[in-house]
């Protein structure tokens, strides 16, 4: 995806990815947006309040010329989180980067969601 399709894509939904592992969690970050079939993810986080911390760069309008930042423990507040073992996070990473299927999303989360789990910061 180029820079011009990522300034268009107004997430609509957002999703908090915990890969369990023997070692310690990872936590990645997905925005996706059901309108313009577009995906986003940031990734590369071991601990949750490194990642609620992080400045999610964000659209709300199409054709906005400003880039705004949001913090994402207000994102966290909207998000389903999802804790999965290394298996399901291969299966999700898998699922965000084949062609769009909404169908195949609300297939996979329903049996993992944890639909706005409290998150501290």
């Amino acid at each position: 995806m180029n820079k011009r399709q990522q300034q268009k894509i107004i997430p609509s939904l957002w999703i908090i990815a915990e890969r369990q592992s023997e070692y310690r969690p990872y936590y990645v970050l997905y925005a996706i947006d059901w309108k313009r079939a577009g995906r986003l993810s940031w990734e590369g986080w071991d601990r949750l309040d490194d990642l609620l911390r992080f400045h999610v760069p964000i659209r709300h309008k199409i054709g906005s010329t400003r880039s705004t930042s949001q913090p994402c423990a207000k994102i966290a507040k909207k998000a389903i989180f999802l804790s999965l073992n290394e298996g399901q996070f291969e299966t999700l990473e898998q699922l965000f980067y084949q062609p769009f299927s909404k169908k195949r999303w609300k297939e996979f989360i329903k049996p993992h969601c944890k639909l706005h789990k409290k998150v501290s910061t």
